[in-house]
């Protein structure tokens, strides 16, 4: 069974506490304001009360102008100066009889209330002005009873000044059913923008979905727009560099095996071709087709050797730049090409500086450029190395006066497996030039070659000094550039 949408849950999420921010800030509201209401009613009757027993106490009748002689009286009168609120009322019984009620104007009615009048006459004998909470079938109330008797009268008069509470918190009612239904629009417009809103923001997500469902074997080269700087455009650059990495990596994989099944399948089908005609007899034959194979199989090594030093490349700690000597790395350089065969070698001049630098990548570039320096010119002839720093650059040569390459080769020799004119097969394997330029562009700079046909050549590794400096910033580095060999 599907879980339900990240959408749909942040939706009805911030719906639940929407919901229920209104719902306990109108409950409160409403507790709070009926208090304030049963406090208003019993401060009512409290002061009304009051207001009575004064009277009776130090008023005069109005119609003899002397003290009041029976509760009835007094009563009347006092019901007469009462104003009443529209939820209030009153009530006077004696001897269980209804005696005095107000207007018929008022519309709260207690002797119409049979309950609420037995009420009254249960509390008897009264010893003082309470106010109590009278629940009845028709309402409920609030209520204080007054017993008042006079110098003529035979029993006391019950004189009842009550408050309809459901009456009374109408109003607060209708506001609050007001509040509740603003409150469910209110619910529903934030559902509707959220639903919008988290539709928005999850947008990159979706796009992020698509755009893996859509990669494949053989295209993995599309990528997320990035629209925000948010968290979600930065998970997008997130997912965009590991595609990145993920196509570098694939793409190092499907050109190391065209690479491997490309170049091996030569050798293999060589010594193959020669083992199955080999005259097991011929003694001669026996050693010439051995020397072949073994010669085909360390082409087959050096092969497999370059072949994993560019797939290496691809790693982030393919380089290990550190503070390099770079007069000192010019002198092992030339010490260790010395030894690559008899030519006469010259050191040129060597810049005198301390820069950040892979010396192991350096060396095994500076001396694949020897190698090739020795292989295609005549024993005896010149070769020279040096390094200088011209303008904002460092430079590294080589330079020899060999057979040189034709403007044509220069335009390829740095491809995987190219060679130039002057070079056979089984000299080679095709990649040292490539590693060469691999090495230079890991290190932000670049390979050039001065040459003519017969002239010699000069190749030069060229690092821009702030490339070498983000280098040592960054530490590590990142890149590949298809080469190979002349």
């Amino acid at each position: 069974m599907r879980r339900w949408a990240v959408r749909t849950r942040v939706l009805l999420f911030m719906v639940f506490l929407t919901v229920l921010t209104l719902v306990l800030a109108g409950a409160a509201a409403y507790l709070l304001q009926r208090v304030e209401n049963y406090r208003t009613m019993d401060d009512a009757l409290a002061r009304t009360v009051t207001e009575f027993i004064q009277l009776g106490e130090d008023g005069n009748d109005p119609e003899t102008g002397e003290p009041w002689s029976t509760a009835d009286r007094l009563i009347q009168v006092g019901m007469q100066r009462t104003l009443l609120a529209e939820h209030e009322s009153m009530l006077a019984l004696r001897d269980g009889t209804v005696r005095w009620t107000p207007n018929e104007q008022q519309p709260v009615r207690l002797e119409e209330d049979p309950e609420f009048v037995d009420w009254v006459l249960d509390q008897e004998p009264i010893t003082e002005h309470r106010i109590h909470t009278v629940q009845t079938a028709a309402s409920t109330y609030r209520a204080v009873v007054v017993p008042v008797m006079m110098a003529e009268d035979d029993s006391p008069t019950l004189f009842v000044l009550a408050v309809d509470v459901e009456s009374g918190m109408a109003a607060l009612n209708r506001t609050f059913l007001t509040y509740t239904a603003v409150g469910l629009g209110a619910v529903a417009v934030t559902g509707f923008l959220g639903w919008l809103m988290v539709g928005r923001l999850l947008e990159p997500i979706r796009r992020l979905r698509q755009t893996v469902r859509s990669i494949t074997e053989t295209d993995i080269s599309r990528r997320i727009d990035v629209h925000s700087r948010d968290d979600l455009g930065e998970l997008t650059v997130t997912v965009n560099e590991m595609l990145d990495r993920l196509e570098t990596a694939v793409t190092s994989q499907r050109r190391l095996l065209d690479d491997v099944g490309h170049e091996l399948r030569t050798p293999i089908t060589i010594v193959r071709g020669h083992l199955e005609l080999v005259d097991p007899e011929d003694p001669s034959e026996v050693i010439a087709t051995r020397d072949l194979a073994v010669d085909e199989l360390d082409r087959m090594s050096r092969l497999v050797e370059d072949l994993v030093t560019l797939a290496k490349s691809d790693q982030i700690d393919f380089l290990t730049p550190a503070a390099t000597d770079v007069d000192l790395l010019t002198d092992q350089v030339f010490e260790k090409a010395v030894q690559l065969g008899d030519r006469t070698w010259l050191r040129d001049v060597r810049a005198q500086a301390v820069l950040p630098l892979d010396a192991q990548r350096i060396t095994q570039a500076w001396l694949q450029l020897a190698h090739n320096a020795v292989k295609f010119s005549a024993p005896g002839a010149e070769i020279s190395l040096g390094s200088a720093l011209r303008g904002d650059a460092l430079h590294l040569w080589v330079r020899d006066a060999g057979a040189g390459i034709s403007p044509e080769d220069q335009q390829t020799i740095f491809l995987r497996f190219a060679r130039g004119t002057n070079s056979s097969r089984a000299e080679g394997s095709g990649l040292g030039l490539t590693i060469v330029d691999t090495i230079a562009r890991l290190h932000g700079g670049q390979v050039h070659v001065e040459s003519a046909a017969g002239q010699g050549s000069t190749f030069t590794i060229v690092l821009p000094l702030q490339e070498l400096e983000a280098l040592e910033q960054a530490g590590q580095t990142t890149a590949i550039i298809p080469g190979g060999e002349r």
